[in-house]
């Protein structure tokens, strides 16, 4: 008997988390259904629990174990978060990209820097229909923090579902695409099986504000300042940039964009047409034969990027320019949650260079680019679903949003990652789980969060390390003292003597009566060490080390 086809959801990063954002649908029969991916993005590592790391990937092994059955990725738009793992993953997928043309700009870009053929991506306009497998996709345009973001019309045969990828409802953006109700009610009219929406900001009570309403209050401030002006913002959030430049030139500033990232966005958008009238700029060396009131520099780092410009510039000098007392540095952004720190660290670094740091304490200098509640609850009832998931967010947020869809009579799922949700039917339903989590790029190489690579590095980091090598010759006898060696580790004992010296005594003691039977087992002899190093640092220093043993025997002539 033949299975019945199915409909189903599934997050494989997004759901449950800030970043990462990765969304399966399938159709077809349980087992053999055709898949396609929207989206495939990162999160950001920091020091405290990501050592090293250059940035994180959500797991894809479960899709990737079945890409013969992926017919097609969909971008919504080009935030990290969303296309910044496209390229670091596609050798496991190999399917084709499809993007609106600023997006596919830079799809194109990370999959030359990665070695990929840019020709995977495919451009494609708003509201062309695309087939793949089961399915039609269209792209919806829906405003955003980053020029032609777009919602998805994914229609199979057991009916639409809206991806509304991350949005926000202004409908006067001052760059991109305004949102168009009218267009999303037409789309809604056949009927909506589900919609999966953003949930960000589902604890702000109030609408969300325009990104038009920045400008006066931006150009107020830098015309009041005396000395060189610096902003930082999103280098995505293309509207930004030009109101912070044109506030800038209007004051008769002249405008210097620092950071890749910042000069890739702007020069995407202006390939693409989406940046017609953007402010000139000069070069950095140019920057320094201009005085110093007549210059605004806009900087990557609003995060607290150690990497970024404003973080270089809070430590010194950045290609030639610095910041001086009576200068002015601006945070037109959000500090998003974990980047705290950071973000402290350069405004400290600049108030001890005697420089005004200015945020957006009073909502004056910044919008957010997502819905607020009272804008998630509008687009739904435009949308007019049956069924609700809250998707991109914690589970706090997924799962206050999927109680308000409830509360306003629309069957809302909770759906954190790794739920496979069924949307065929009347009614959908929780048809299974499986296993996600995520992938660090370290360097060059993968590497699994249980790999232990990085539980390593946090335990060096928090108890520091000790190398003990140890000699051993043909009859299991030790030979000499052992050497040690120790890294992170105070290097007096709390007598005041040499820590390398005691440990030294210690474990010329224990290895004394160590007898042949253990010496000659590797691991009975790494004990032996490890347990005498480990005591006598606890002793002296309170600290259990992380101890390699290395044991080298001597073959018989």
């Amino acid at each position: 008997m033949k299975k019945p086809d199915r409909l189903i959801y599934l997050a494989l990063g997004g759901a449950g988390e800030i970043g990462m954002n990765a969304y399966v649908y399938g159709y077809g029969p349980k087992g053999k259904e055709r898949f396609i991916l929207v989206d495939l993005g990162i999160a950001f590592p920091d020091m405290d629990s990501t050592p090293g790391v250059d940035v994180i990937l959500p797991d894809m092994s479960w899709l990737a174990e079945q890409a013969d059955r992926l017919d097609g990725i969909f971008i919504t738009h080009a935030h990290e978060d969303h296309v910044g793992g496209v390229a670091h993953m596609y050798r496991h997928f190999n399917a084709p990209i499809y993007a609106r043309p600023f997006t596919a700009n830079i799809t194109k870009r990370k999959m030359i820097e990665q070695g990929h053929a840019p020709e995977n991506v495919h451009v494609v306009e708003a509201m062309e229909p695309v087939e793949v497998g089961p399915f039609t996709v269209s792209y919806l345009p829906i405003s955003h923090s980053v020029p032609e973001s777009a919602g998805l019309v994914i229609d199979s045969p057991e009916g639409r579902v809206i991806h509304t990828g991350d949005f926000k409802l202004d409908e006067s953006p001052v760059v991109g695409e305004a949102f168009d109700p009218d267009l999303w009610a037409e789309v809604s009219k056949p009927g909506v099986r589900a919609l999966v929406i953003d949930s960000t900001n589902v604890f702000t009570g109030h609408a969300g504000r325009s990104e038009a309403v920045l400008g006066p209050e931006i150009q107020k401030l830098i015309k009041a300042q005396k000395g060189m002006v610096v902003a930082t913002t999103f280098a995505s959030n293309i509207a930004r940039l030009k109101t912070l430049a044109d506030a800038g030139r209007d004051a008769g500033r002249s405008i210097v964009l620092l950071g890749r990232a910042m000069r890739r966005m702007t020069e995407a958008a202006m390939e693409e047409g989406i940046l017609t009238d953007f402010p000139s700029v000069i070069s950095p060396e140019d920057a320094k034969n201009v005085p110093r009131e007549n210059l605004m520099l806009i900087v990557t780092g609003s995060q607290g990027e150690r990497r970024a410009a404003s973080a270089q510039l809070s430590r010194g000098k950045y290609l030639g320019l610095e910041l001086k007392e009576g200068d002015t540095f601006l945070f037109s952004s959000k500090t998003i949650p974990g980047n705290e720190r950071g973000v402290a660290q350069i405004m400290n670094n600049f108030s001890e260079m005697g420089v005004d740091v200015v945020t957006d304490a009073d909502g004056l200098y910044h919008v957010s680019g997502h819905a607020n509640r009272p804008d998630l609850e509008r687009i739904t009832g435009i949308v007019n679903p049956q069924v609700v998931i809250p998707m991109h967010g914690e589970h706090r947020h997924l799962r206050t949003h999927s109680k308000l869809a409830t509360a306003n009579g629309r069957q809302g799922v909770l759906a954190p990652n790794g739920t496979i949700v069924d949307l065929s039917g009347n009614a959908a339903t929780v048809a299974g789980y499986v296993d996600t989590g995520r992938v660090y790029l370290d360097g060059a190489a993968h590497v699994g969060s249980y790999d232990g690579v990085v539980r390593d590095r946090l335990k060096m980091a928090l108890n520091g390390h000790v190398v003990v090598a140890v000699m051993v010759d043909e009859d299991d006898d030790l030979l000499e003292d052992a050497w040690v060696d120790i890294r992170g580790l105070s290097e007096v004992g709390t007598n005041g003597a040499p820590l390398l010296d005691l440990l030294e005594d210690e474990l010329a003691q224990a290895l004394a009566r160590v007898d042949g039977r253990t010496a000659a087992d590797d691991d009975k002899l790494s004990d032996v060490v490890k347990r005498a190093v480990r005591q006598l640092c606890k002793e002296q220093i309170g600290k259990k080390p992380e101890v390699t043993t290395l044991i080298t025997r001597l073959a018989a002539e």
